[in-house]
């Protein structure tokens, strides 16, 4: 019997988080966030790192903190040819966010939470464009689109790192 074998389903967020899983799914949420997107699209793309970095913040709020937020923020600045520091102050906005109230969002069914997530994602975003606003004089306000298909992304994307992150008994399982 394996570590953590004994859990039942709704303690599996008592388990550890491998940290190289954990670099991996923010790794591949900012490749996400690069891929090339155009018109409409661009305007309703999902923020993939604000989301995994949110779940993280929610689900091991003493492992991925505002420090690792701020820095993902900056890889996000430097890929988006933004203000330096930009992405990164609405991550750390978003990570405080997620760190202060990860008990409130897991008192929550999967189902419920993107209505306690959806005004994290508002507060990093009306912070992004606060920066934009500031510097360039003007405010996108269809890229605030963006928050609510990120919201409503945050359930599957919630089930796919948990299914992801939970331990097999047998290893032909699915």
């Amino acid at each position: 019997m394996r570590a953590g074998d004994h859990y039942s389903k709704d303690q599996e967020f008592l388990l550890p988080a491998n940290p190289a899983f954990i670099g991996m799914s923010l790794f591949v949420a900012l490749m996400l966030n690069w891929l090339p997107w155009e018109g409409l699209w661009l305007a309703l793309r999902p923020d993939f790192a604000a989301l995994v970095l949110l779940y993280w913040c929610t689900h091991k709020p003493h492992r991925i903190g505002i420090g690792m937020a701020w820095a993902i923020g900056i890889f996000a600045d430097v890929a988006d040819s933004s203000l330096f520091g930009q992405h990164a102050l609405s991550y750390s906005v978003l990570a405080f966010g997620g760190i202060l109230l990860h008990r409130r969002i897991q008192m929550f069914d999967v189902r419920e939470q993107p209505l306690q997530v959806f005004p994290l994602l508002l507060i990093s975003y009306a912070v992004f464009a606060a920066v934009h606003w500031l510097i360039r004089g003007t405010i996108s306000w269809e890229f605030f689109l963006g928050t609510l298909t990120s919201a409503l992304l945050w359930m599957p994307l919630s089930m796919l790192l948990q299914t992801m992150r939970r331990t097999r008994n047998d290893p032909n399982e699915l």
